[in-house]
């Protein structure tokens, strides 16, 4: 008898423990969702000469709230962008703000500040980019190139975060709200 009671136990804490994972599953399939809704992705890829490059990132909106300094505190690494960590792909050696870095994939985060940001790039692939506190996951002995730029403000506002490549000469350009900062790429 006792034996049987267990067997039920044991049997419905397995359905429910099922069915925990399911809504789980399912509920942060649905918040990821909404939250690229919120955030589209993008994909910019540019040629100069013979390098060819790729930035994968998500653009959160401004929405009335003050950005820097505020939303996205200075002196705090940002992921730079929403959702996942912003990505860049280089088919071949590039300078980096001053730095050489080796073809690859890697992450890019920024330290905002009011004078002075510093742009960095990371070997690593992270998930989300954040840990539940809101802090960045990034890993600093990862880090392959940094570079540090004033930014610039705008005279008009970005609403969407939009990250650019220009020409001649050909600068990394990450705008927000009325901010700009610029980061030379030298193939």
């Amino acid at each position: 008898m006792a034996s049987e009671r267990m067997g039920r136990f044991l049997k419905w804490s397995i359905i429910v423990l099922a069915g925990l994972v399911v809504v789980a599953v399912v509920g942060f399939r649905v918040m990821k969702d909404r939250t690229k809704q919120a955030s589209p992705e993008e994909t910019v890829t540019f040629t100069v000469g013979d390098l060819n490059a790729t930035v994968n990132y998500s653009r959160p909106s401004v929405k009335g709230r003050p950005i820097f300094g505020h939303l996205v505190p200075y002196g705090k690494v940002w992921r730079t962008g929403a959702n996942e960590p912003t990505t860049i792909t280089f088919d071949r050696p590039v300078r980096f703000g001053g730095t050489t870095v080796e073809p690859g994939k890697y992450t890019l985060w920024t330290i905002p500040g009011p004078t002075e940001w510093s742009v960095i790039l990371n070997r690593k692939m992270y998930g989300w980019g954040i840990d539940f506190d809101g802090n960045a996951t990034r890993e600093p002995i990862a880090d392959v190139a940094r570079a540090k730029v004033a930014p610039n403000m705008l005279d008009r506002s970005v609403e969407q975060f939009t990250i650019t490549v220009e020409p001649a000469p050909t600068r990394l350009v990450l705008s927000w709200e009325h901010t700009q900062v610029e980061v030379v790429l030298e193939p």
